[in-house]
């Protein structure tokens, strides 16, 4: 089983520096889900957000590691994506940051694909 070091934030302070980040580069759409009371989760949270382009998807998954590191000192266990731009997924272990291009955010669903999650909407218009 993967464990995070700094047991010091919980994963649901570890998911609001996730939100923080993506809001910092204008993510767009950003959701939250609980996955905590979800069977066979493989985290507590996912975070999710959209971008315009692959720059900005790439600025956005850049700031949510700043924001993460700068707060909490904690590295991302995992990261993919980062070539493509397209899709990039930074690994928390609790906490999972999806950043997506649009297009195929709307593709892979991950919302409805984890519909028992409980869902919270951040307001960007709040950063």
């Amino acid at each position: 089983m993967k464990q995070r070091k700094n047991k010091e934030v919980s994963s649901q302070e570890l998911c609001q520096l996730v939100a923080k980040g993506m809001l910092e580069k204008k993510g767009q759409n950003i959701a939250i889900l609980n996955l905590r009371n979800v069977k066979n989760a493989v985290a507590d949270y996912f975070v999710i957000c959209s971008g315009n382009s692959d720059t900005q998807i790439d600025a956005i998954a850049d700031s949510i590691e700043e924001e993460v590191y700068k707060l909490s000192k904690i590295d991302p266990w995992h990261k993919e994506g980062k070539t493509n731009r397209e899709w990039i997924l930074i690994d928390y272990v609790d906490v999972v940051a999806h950043v997506f291009k649009k297009d195929l955010r709307k593709h892979y669903d991950l919302e409805e694909l984890w519909g028992d999650a409980e869902l919270t909407l951040i307001d960007e218009s709040a950063a």
